[in-house]
């Protein structure tokens, strides 16, 4: 399909805010819960509702918010992943039923009886058994060499040879953020390309939305800084700092700024109102409500009437909440650059606010 006209006329002519009444009562809530910068935005499928960015780049600077402000959305990449993965789906290259060691037969020697079966789906809705893999008492993992795309190949033959975790009804599915490095693999096999290719080609390239990697460059820019917590205060951090994901990038390594996020959501808006878009909206559909629970990137809510794609993410230094009302077509999106109990508590508050106010 000839996907340039859409991209122009439909989803991204409407960035105007159209109201803005919630201003005061959020940047009360930031600066009661000390959180540095808070940008928000509500939409729809064709508009953008309201838009704002409040506070300043770091507790130690005067840089002012703006909507040109990049975030870190730590686990709402997993979302961006999957997308370009179904991108590839819709393609040919992979099914959703595809085996993982259809595509790499050669690891299963080495690998847990427990994961010969798995799939692509699987492993997008967490449903693999695999290790967690979120920071706290994970497995010892070595140090790997390579290029990023050789040293996700080295820890997913490291993983596989871990131990499953069980499910049960309670517990119905385990989230790992392995299992998007797993994933990600297949698509890298498939295509010959790195994942840091693909989100390139998708996101950058394709749909013209200015992804990056890692945290946003603060160093030489005026730029956020994401905040840790150490013993109740907040510590700026430089985007130099060396950390690692532990080769899991793909669940939670992509930077963006605010109304670039916004134009992806609408996608997701608009495909779930049933119009094909950059992804059939078949796709869509199975993103967000093909599996239970937990989807292609989604947590799948269904409580008290409502119909709800959501999730947070962080990778302890900034924090970002994301909510799809899919039955009144509108989204709620929460962008901070710190990350403790009073940020996640301020997004919380702020959150239930906006629902009221655009009647979700």
């Amino acid at each position: 399909m000839n996907f340039g006209p859409f991209l122009i006329i439909l989803l991204f002519t409407s960035i105007a805010c159209l109201g803005q009444n919630n201003v005061p009562f959020t940047d009360s809530i930031r600066a009661i819960n000390n959180i540095p910068e808070l940008s928000y935005a509500v939409v729809t499928d064709n508009a953008v509702l309201e838009i704002q960015a409040l506070g300043k780049h770091s507790i130690l600077l005067n840089d002012p918010a703006t909507l040109n402000d990049r975030f870190h959305i730590g686990s709402n990449t997993k979302a961006m992943t999957a997308f370009v993965i179904a991108k590839y789906v819709e393609k040919g290259k992979l099914k959703w039923t595809t085996k993982f060691f259809d595509i790499y037969p050669e690891w299963k020697h080495n690998a847990k009886a427990a994961y010969l079966n798995i799939t692509l789906q699987d492993l997008l809705s967490h449903r693999a058994k695999i290790q967690p893999f979120q920071g706290e008492n994970d497995p010892l993992i070595p140090e790997f060499k390579g290029t990023n795309q050789e040293k996700r190949k080295s820890f997913g033959k490291f993983v596989l040879t871990l131990d499953p975790v069980e499910t049960d009804a309670t517990h119905k599915f385990v989230y790992s953020n392995a299992d998007y490095t797993l994933a990600t693999l297949m698509l890298e096999k498939v295509t010959k390309k790195s994942w840091e290719q693909l989100v390139h080609k998708v996101f950058n390239k394709d749909l013209k939305l200015n992804v990056k990697f890692s945290w946003p460059e603060n160093q030489i820019a005026k730029e956020t800084w994401g905040h840790s917590s150490e013993n109740g205060k907040l510590i700026p951090i430089p985007s130099n700092t060396t950390y690692r994901l532990d080769y899991t990038e793909p669940a939670g390594d992509i930077n963006i700024k605010l109304k670039d996020y916004v134009k992806f959501v609408q996608l997701n808006l608009d495909g779930l109102k049933g119009h094909n878009n950059y992804l059939t909206a078949k796709t869509y559909q199975f993103l967000h409500k093909g599996i239970s629970d937990y989807s292609m990137g989604w947590y799948n809510i269904y409580e008290n009437g409502k119909e709800l794609s959501t999730h947070s993410g962080t990778a302890g230094t900034y924090y970002t909440l994301v909510h799809i009302d899919r039955i009144n077509g509108k989204a709620y999106i929460i962008f901070t650059n710190a990350f403790n109990l009073e940020t996640q508590q301020g997004v919380r508050l702020l959150m239930r606010k906006l629902k009221e106010h655009y009647g979700s």
